[in-house]
């Protein structure tokens, strides 16, 4: 357990800068793991959850610091007209990062991304689909006390959209 933020980071962005890994191998074996594998001994769970943050944090910074990456792969591949997809979280959610990477994984893919994240209100997200258009709404959960939002969020998008829109589900809280 490493909780260098600047060790961390600037690993990451040698590894990028230097052609020795990609972002998407970046995010699905590097960080991906870090977040989901968290392992705590300790009796004190206050302290896992501090270690928890601490890691989730460092994450965030390396994501963030990815994007100039993200951007340089992408310049090549999005073209006027590019298929539009929004990536949130339903109301409550507050575990973003899963949904900040697939937000990447569809940019680097040539789609129009817009990346709301966590817990937006759910007239608000509804309002931003209508004007946006997109093809997908794609909804992470990582917390499967958040499933039931999620179904009654996939119903207000359905209530309030045409049938072109379709619904991407994926994170944590799917595994089971």
């Amino acid at each position: 357990y490493s909780a260098d933020k600047e060790k961390c980071v600037e690993m990451a962005l040698n590894y990028l800068e230097g052609a020795q890994i990609d972002i998407v191998t970046l995010y699905t074996e590097i960080l991906q793991p870090a977040l989901n594998k968290m392992n705590c001994n300790s009796t004190d769970e206050e302290l896992c959850v501090w270690k928890e943050h601490i890691r989730s944090s460092i994450v965030r910074t390396i994501i963030e610091c990815c994007y100039p990456y993200v951007m340089l792969k992408t310049r090549e591949l999005r073209v006027k007209g590019s298929v539009k997809v929004i990536v949130l979280c339903p109301d409550g959610e507050y575990h973003e990062l899963g949904a900040r990477m697939v937000a990447d994984f569809f940019t680097l893919n040539g789609y129009e991304t817009f990346f709301v994240g966590s817990s937006p209100p759910e007239d608000n997200f509804i309002k931003c689909i209508n004007m946006v258009k997109p093809k997908y709404v794609a909804i992470s959960v990582t917390n499967y006390y958040n499933l039931i939002k999620t179904k009654r969020t996939i119903g207000k998008i359905r209530d309030h959209v045409d049938g072109t829109v379709k619904i991407i589900v994926g994170g944590n809280a799917f595994r089971k």
